[in-house]
């Protein structure tokens, strides 16, 4: 198993790609926290991790929250007696350009999805450079790297996850810390759902989104298991890089 031994905390491991990841830890050997913002999908996702032979714990964290973020992070290496990797993958979708994005969403869209890697990993980081190194891997979006309509607060807090992933590399090197990200396509999760139910024609939606994926539409498991990769040693060379699993969506246009 490629992460034998390891263990992790993963942010939005209730639904999607956290989920996902979280039960592929599991399957790979690793013990794993599973934070979020819904005490009950945590607390799914551990008993799905259980029934599969592994151990997983739930701990209901807010990562606007530089309180549970504290606390997360604290219960995290009293219960598992270590922590070798921090996924930051919670997230939330705004849907609306500039003009229709409120002041309040907009802040709320940063906080949750960009400012919560920044402040997780503050907060890990002494420990990470007392144990001898540690990885961080981030959850990103295509979205962060080509510009998408409607999604002006959501493509902007990507592409400031890519950026951060890159700066926080450089500064963790001297230390052993690793840093990296990850840039899903579309795959089927809650974000996505709800993406659709504003949609006036959401079946449209996915028929376009099926045509843009040279590869056709992913699952959440090829995204889990780019994030396994990324945990591994087999990746011990690897630091500051945006993974893009995206089914060739971002290689350019194609033919009709």
């Amino acid at each position: 198993m490629r992460l034998s031994g390891k263990t992790a905390i993963i942010t939005g491991a209730g639904s999607g790609i956290g989920k996902a990841t979280a039960l592929r830890f599991a399957e790979e050997g690793a013990v794993v926290v599973c934070a979020g913002l819904s005490k009950e999908d945590n607390e799914t996702t551990v008993r799905e991790i259980e029934k599969i032979g592994s151990t997983a714990y739930a701990i209901k964290t807010d990562v606007t929250s530089d309180d549970d973020i504290g606390e997360l992070i604290s219960q995290s290496i009293s219960i598992l007696k270590k922590v070798d990797v921090l996924i930051n993958n919670a997230g939330q979708a705004v849907i609306g350009t500039v003009e229709e994005v409120s002041s309040e969403d907009w802040d709320r869209q940063l906080d949750v999805n960009l400012k919560s890697i920044y402040r997780a990993s503050k907060t890990i980081w002494p420990y990470f450079r007392e144990a001898g190194g540690g990885v961080i891997i981030n959850t990103a979006s295509i979205a962060g790297l080509i510009g998408t309509p409607g999604q002006a607060s959501y493509g902007v807090s990507k592409a400031g996850c890519v950026m951060l992933t890159k700066c926080m590399a450089l500064d963790g090197a001297k230390d052993n810390i690793r840093v990296n990200c990850i840039c899903p396509g579309w795959v089927p999760t809650p974000m996505v759902d709800y993406h659709m139910s504003q949609l006036e024609e959401p079946q449209a939606f996915v028929n376009r989104l099926e045509k843009l994926h040279p590869l056709g539409l992913g699952d959440t498991k090829y995204i889990a298991a780019g994030f396994v990769y990324l945990a591994s040693d087999e990746a011990g060379w690897i630091t500051g890089t945006e993974l893009t699993i995206d089914g060739g969506l971002t290689c350019g246009l194609q033919s009709e």
